[in-house]
C-alpha cells in the first residue's frame, strides 16, 4: 500500500502529465516516426530510420518544446481554465505555478540541447519555435483569427523539422500537411465554442465571442469542406496505398461531424465534436502504416521469425 506522501507524489506526477498533455506528445512522436518511415524516407530500411540518432534528437527536441508550450499556455490560461474545465484545473493545480515554470525552462533548455546534437540550424529552428509558442500564449491567442491561425501552424511545425531533415518536399507531403492543418484548425474553433463562457469572462476575442456561434459553425463547415477536398485529392491523385480506406472513412466522419455541429447547442455537444476530430487525427496517425502494407507485413514476419 502507498503511504500518504507516495500518493501525493503520484498525484503530482499525473498532474504534471496532464498539464503537458503527455498523451498528445506520445502521439506526435509516433506520428513523426511513422511519417519518416512511410512518407519521408520510404526507400530507407526501417531499421536505419528507427536507429537514426539525429531523428531521435529531433523528436525529443519537439517533445520537450511542445511540453513546455503546454505548460506556458496553462500558466497564462489558468483563470479561464478554472471556468471552462474546473475538474481538470483542480488536478493541474496540485503542482505549484513555480514548479511549472521551472519545468518550462528546463524543458526548453533540453529542447535546445537535443537540437544542438543535430545542427546549429536545428538549434535556431527550435529556439524560434519556443519563442513563437511563448508569444502565442502571452499575446496572440487573445486576438481574433490570429490566435486560431497561429495555434494551428504551431501544431504542425514539429513535422516540418522532420521534413527539412530528410529534404523531402514532394507535393503529397504538403497535401498531407494541409489536411492535418485543416483538422487542427477545426479543433481550434470547436475549442472556442467549448470555452465560450471562459473566453467571454476573460475578454478573449474569439470567433464565437465576436461573431456568435452561428458564424463559428459556418466557418467550421467551410473548413470541413476544404478538408473533404484534401481527402478526395489524396485518394484520387496520389499513391497512398491502402490509406485511401482511412480517407474514405474520414469523409463519412466529417459529414457526420457537420450534421452534429448544426444541431449542437450545449457544451457537451462541442466536447463530443472535439473528441470526433481528435479521434480522426489519432486514427490517421496509425493509418500511415497502410501506405505500404507489404513493408508492414515483412517487418511483422521478420519479427515473428526472430521469436
Amino acid at each position: 500500500m502507498l503511504n500518504r506522501r507516495q500518493k501525493l507524489l503520484l498525484l503530482k506526477f499525473f498532474s504534471l502529465f496532464s498539464v503537458v498533455r503527455g498523451y498528445n506528445i506520445l502521439i506526435i512522436a509516433l506520428a513523426q516516426y511513422l511519417t519518416s518511415i512511410y512518407i519521408l524516407a520510404p526507400d530507407k530500411p526501417v531499421r536505419d530510420v528507427i536507429l537514426d540518432v539525429n531523428l531521435l534528437m529531433l523528436v525529443l527536441a519537439s517533445a520537450a518544446a511542445i511540453a513546455g508550450g503546454y505548460i506556458i499556455n496553462s500558466f497564462y490560461d489558468s483563470e479561464k481554465d478554472l471556468i471552462n474545465r474546473p475538474h481538470k484545473t483542480l488536478l493541474d493545480r496540485l503542482v505549484s505555478q513555480n514548479t511549472k515554470l521551472s519545468a518550462y525552462f528546463v524543458l526548453n533548455f533540453l529542447s535546445v540541447i537535443f537540437a544542438s546534437y543535430v545542427s546549429f540550424r536545428a538549434v535556431m529552428f527550435f529556439s524560434l519555435y519556443i519563442f513563437a509558442i511563448w508569444f502565442y500564449s502571452h499575446k496572440l491567442k487573445k486576438y481574433l483569427f490570429v490566435g486560431n491561425l497561429t495555434a494551428s501552424i504551431l501544431s504542425v511545425v514539429p513535422f516540418f523539422a522532420v521534413f527539412i531533415y530528410y529534404r523531402n518536399f514532394d507535393l503529397v507531403i504538403f497535401v498531407h500537411a494541409t489536411y492535418l492543418f485543416l483538422l487542427i484548425a477545426m479543433m481550434q474553433v470547436v475549442k472556442d465554442l467549448e470555452n465560450l463562457k471562459g473566453d467571454l469572462t476573460q475578454n478573449y476575442q474569439t470567433i464565437p465571442v465576436v461573431y456568435g456561434e452561428k458564424a463559428a459553425k459556418q466557418l467550421l463547415s467551410l473548413l470541413c469542406l476544404l478538408t473533404l477536398i484534401q481527402s478526395v485529392l489524396l485518394i484520387l491523385r496520389f499513391e497512398i496505398g491502402y490509406m485511401w480506406i482511412y480517407f474514405a472513412a474520414s469523409i463519412l466522419a466529417l459529414i457526420t461531424f457537420v450534421i452534429v455541429l448544426w444541431v449542437a447547442n450545449r457544451k457537451i455537444h462541442y466536447l463530443v465534436l472535439h473528441a470526433m476530430l481528435k479521434f480522426i487525427i489519432v486514427i490517421g496517425v496509425f493509418s500511415i502504416v497502410l501506405i505500404d502494407v507489404d513493408l508492414l507485413l515483412n517487418r511483422f514476419v521478420n519479427y515473428v521469425a526472430l521469436i
